[in-house]
């Protein structure tokens, strides 16, 4: 292991750009398969934070500058940057992790996934809420050969979305899958060339973007809540969104637009 601290080593970054309605997240480290830093993880959880804040970003998009690699997770060379058992448990405090963050954002969250995007690097595409792979995505849950398992949603997240012998298959044996693989399983929404996947996922973000905000975001929140609890409460929950969000100046704008045939101005309020 290196010494804390240590400058020779490469500390990555996360860039946040934004374009209209659309953030876009871009995992930079290509020499290291973009596996994650501490610095990279305190980056990525405050543009994450940034994000959510600003009202004009309704989608988020997270790619990469490395066309081999999505991420390979956390650096493992870097581990001890996580300092003691009881600090690394508690990394969330210490601004050392990187999927709570994703989990909290109200706005939709598009995975463009190109290489590698193994560990960590799995667990922020589960944080997205809609994933495009390219035709060379390798996918899985390596921790488990190293002597561990994931610790921010592999083991909860996973067979939630595809099941669990798929998500135990892939959990146990620790191998990588491929976008095909991906696409059958539930996993990845489309597969697309490789040179395709970024267009794509901003194709489905600008799609998204232009849909009323407080009704997309009302919507993820109940998609989200509906994954832990009963038909009965998450229909009660439906009809109280529902029913706030046609008190809306958009949902009013919506009812207009339909009316005189001509596209909708959506505000967000």
């Amino acid at each position: 292991m290196r010494a804390p601290g240590d400058q020779a080593v490469d500390p990555g970054r996360v860039a946040l750009t934004v374009d209209g309605h659309v953030a876009t997240l871009t995992i930079d480290r290509p020499a290291k398969r973009n596996a994650f830093t501490v610095a990279m993880t305190a980056q990525l959880s405050a543009h994450a934070a940034a994000c959510d804040r600003d009202e004009d970003v309704r989608v988020v998009v997270i790619t990469s500058s490395d066309v081999r690699a999505f991420s390979a997770g956390s650096d493992i060379a870097l581990l001890d940057d996580l300092g003691s058992t009881w600090q690394a448990r508690n990394r969330a405090v210490h601004d050392r992790d990187y999927i709570g963050p994703l989990l909290r954002l109200r706005k939709p969250i598009v995975a463009a996934i190109r290489g590698y995007c193994l560990g960590g690097g799995l667990e922020i595409a589960l944080a997205s809420d809609i994933r495009i792979a390219g035709r060379s995505a390798e996918l899985g849950a390596p921790e488990v050969r190293l002597g561990w398992h994931a610790g921010s949603g592999n083991t909860t997240i996973l067979p939630r979305l595809i099941g669990y012998g798929n998500a135990a298959r892939w959990i146990l044996t620790g191998d990588r899958f491929g976008a095909a693989e991906a696409l059958r399983v539930g996993l990845v929404q489309e597969v697309v060339p490789d040179d395709e996947v970024e267009a794509r996922a901003r194709a489905i973000a600008d799609r998204i973007a232009a849909n009323p905000p407080i009704a997309v975001q009302a919507a993820k929140h109940l998609i989200r809540l509906s994954q832990g609890s009963t038909i009965e409460q998450g229909l009660a929950w439906e009809n109280d969104l529902y029913t706030f969000c046609m008190t809306t100046a958009d949902s009013r704008e919506g009812i207009a637009a339909f009316a005189e045939r001509r596209e909708p101005r959506f505000e967000g309020k």
